[in-house]
C-alpha cells in the first residue's frame, strides 16, 4: 500500500455524481456551458500533474475566463464547503495540483495574457497561465528576459512558478521566482481580490509577498503577477568538464564558489544522466564520465573573459579528465539542451522513473551522492542523479516499472529515504518542487509538532475551513505521529 496515496473516490459514486449534479448547475447560472467540465472524458486530462504515479478524477473542471467568474466560484464552492485545487500547466512534480474525488478543479489555462510590459520600468504584468518562456520571449526585442528558468520554462506557468516557488538553472545567480517578482494579486477563498507587495522596491507592512510565494496553491488563487526583467547579459559562455570520479565534481563546486565567483548556472550530472542525456539530444557529451559539470558564466565581456580562465584553472585542478569551452552561442546551448532534457531522456531507458528534489549544502555533496549510491543497492533501484550543484538543490531520478508489483511503494521509501538524508546533513526536502503530497510524510522528519502548528495557524488565516488543496503541504499532527510509529526502514525492505 502507497504511503502517500490520499484514498481514491470513484467518479461514479452516487453521493459524488448528486453532489456533481447540484454544483454544475449552480456554476452555470453564471458560467458559459464550455467553461463546465463534468464528463469523465473531459476531466480524465486532469486527474495528476507531473508526478503520474498519483491520480484522482475531480469532481468536476471550470475554466474561468475572468477574475470576477474566479472569485464567483470561490464564493460559491466556499458556502457549500467544497473543496478547490488551482492548477496551472500541470507540470509540477510533487502532486501539488492532485485534485480531489469531492472538489472542484480550478483551471487558470483561460489566464494566458501578459497585460502590460515596460521596458523602462523592466516589469512586466502577466496572468498567472502565461507560460515562463512566454514572458522572455516577449521581452527579447527589448534586450531583456525573466531569469527563473525550470527545466520544463517551454511549458510550465507563472501562477505555477508561484505556488512552488521555481527555481531552474540559472537561480544560484540571479534567484528563485521569489526574488523576481513584485506583486501579486490573488482571490482568497471567501472571494476576497488581494494584492501583495507593490511596483516600488519595498512596501508598508509584513512581508506576505514572500509567504504566499511558495505556498502551493494553499492560501489563494493568483490571478495576476508582476515580475522583474532582467537585461540580457552582453556575453554568456559556458564551460563543460568531465570528471572519472563524482565525489571530485561535487569538490570542484565548492571550489568554484569559494574563490569567488557565482556561475550563472553550474550544473551537475552522473554517469547514467550523462548516458540518457547524449542517447537522446546528442549534445557532444562524453558518455564515458562519471560525472559531468556545466558552468556558466555571463556579464560584461571582460568579466567573462576573465572569469572563464579562472574557471578553467579551477577544474583542471579539480581533477577533471577533460573541459570543453563554448566556442559560440550554438554550442553554449547545445551543452544546455543536454541538461535541460535530462528528465524526458531517463524516461526513454526505464518504463517509469520518480524525480525527487532536494536541497543539501554543497559541502555536503559527495557524502549525499556516496550514501545515495549504497541506497539505490539496498533497494535494487537505478538512480540516476541531476544537480543545480551550485546550490545544492538535488533530483535523484528513481528508475522503475510500476507494472512490478511492490516496486513504486519501494520506490518511494527509497525516495523518502533520501530527502531524510538531505535533512541529516543539514539541508531541506525541497527546492523547487514543493512538498505537494510527495514529501508531506518527510515534513514531520524535517519540522518539529510545534513548527507544523505555526504552519497550520498560517494556513487558517487565510482559509479558515481549510478548503484551499486540502490535504497538501502541511501533514496533521495525527498523520505524523502514525508516520513516527512506522518501522525504520531497514534492508529486508529492499529487492532480494
Amino acid at each position: 500500500m502507497s504511503l502517500i496515496q490520499p484514498a481514491r473516490i470513484p467518479f461514479d459514486d452516487p453521493q459524488i455524481v448528486a453532489a456533481r449534479t447540484d454544483l454544475v448547475a449552480a456554476l452555470r447560472a453564471f458560467l458559459p456551458a464550455e467553461s463546465v467540465l463534468e464528463k469523465q472524458e473531459e476531466v480524465r486530462p486532469y486527474e495528476c500533474d507531473g508526478l503520474s504515479a498519483y491520480r484522482q478524477l475531480p469532481l468536476l473542471v471550470v475554466l474561468p475566463r475572468t477574475v470576477e467568474e474566479v472569485q464567483r466560484i470561490l464564493r460559491l464552492c466556499s458556502e457549500r464547503k467544497v473543496p478547490v485545487v488551482a492548477r496551472g500547466a500541470g507540470t509540477g512534480l510533487s502532486g501539488g495540483a492532485l485534485p480531489l474525488g469531492d472538489g472542484l478543479l480550478l483551471s487558470l489555462a483561460r489566464f494566458n495574457r501578459i497585460l502590460d510590459l515596460d521596458p523602462v520600468a523592466r516589469t512586466a504584468r502577466v496572468q498567472p497561465g502565461v507560460r515562463n518562456l512566454a514572458i522572455s520571449e516577449a521581452a527579447k526585442p527589448h534586450g531583456l528576459y525573466y531569469a527563473p528558468d525550470p527545466s520544463s520554462q517551454i511549458a510550465c506557468t507563472i501562477g505555477g512558478n508561484i505556488a512552488e516557488n521555481s527555481g531552474g538553472v540559472h537561480c544560484l545567480k540571479y534567484g528563485l521566482t521569489v526574488h523576481n517578482l513584485l506583486s501579486v494579486t490573488f482571490v482568497t477563498m471567501d472571494g476576497e481580490l488581494i494584492e501583495l507587495g507593490s511596483e516600488a522596491l519595498d512596501s508598508p507592512g509584513f512581508d506576505l509577498l514572500a509567504l504566499y510565494i511558495g505556498s502551493e496553491g494553499m492560501l489563494g488563487v493568483t490571478v495576476e503577477v508582476t515580475v522583474k526583467l532582467l537585461p540580457v547579459p552582453e556575453r554568456a559562455q559556458a564551460l563543460l568538464a568531465a570528471y572519472d570520479d563524482v565525489e571530485k565534481a561535487g569538490q570542484a563546486v565548492g571550489d568554484i564558489i569559494a574563490a569567488g565567483i557565482i556561475p550563472a548556472g553550474l550544473e551537475m550530472m552522473d554517469g547514467p544522466a550523462i548516458q540518457a542525456a547524449e542517447d537522446f539530444v546528442h549534445a557532444g557529451y562524453p558518455t564515458e564520465a562519471a560525472a559531468l559539470l556545466i558552468c556558466e558564466l555571463d556579464g560584461t565581456n571582460q568579466e567573462v573573459s576573465e572569469q572563464v580562465m579562472q574557471v578553467r584553472d579551477l577544474l583542471l585542478e579539480s581533477g577533471a579528465t577533460e573541459v570543453r569551452t563554448s566556442r559560440d552561442d550554438a554550442e553554449r546551448l547545445r551543452f544546455w539542451q543536454g541538461r535541460k532534457s535530462a528528465f524526458p531522456a531517463v524516461g526513454r531507458i526505464s518504463p517509469d522513473y520518480y524525480c525527487m528534489d532536494g536541497t543539501i549544502p554543497r559541502r555536503a555533496l559527495p557524502e549525499v551522492l556516496r550514501r545515495t549510491a549504497e541506497l539505490s543497492k539496498e533497494y535494487g533501484l537505478r538512480v540516476a542523479n541531476v544537480f543545480h550543484a551550485g546550490d545544492g538543490n538535488m533530483h535523484p531520478l528513481i528508475l522503475f516499472d510500476a507494472n512490478e508489483p511492490g516496486e513504486l511503494e519501494r520506490t518511494e521509501e527509497l525516495g523518502g529515504r533520501i530527502l531524510e538524508l538531505c535533512v541529516e546533513v543539514g539541508g531541506t526536502i525541497t527546492g523547487e518542487h514543493g512538498v505537494g503530497i510527495e514529501k508531506i510524510n518527510q515534513m514531520c522528519v524535517q519540522f518539529s509538532p510545534e513548527e507544523l502548528r505555526q504552519f497550520h495557524a498560517v494556513k487558517e488565516a487565510f482559509d479558515p475551513d481549510g478548503l484551499l488543496n486540502p490535504g497538501k503541504g502541511i501533514p496533521t499532527p495525527r498523520r505524523c505521529s502514525e508516520y513516527r510509529e512506522l518501522p525504520t526502514p531497514r534492508a529486508h525492505h529492499a529487492h532480494h
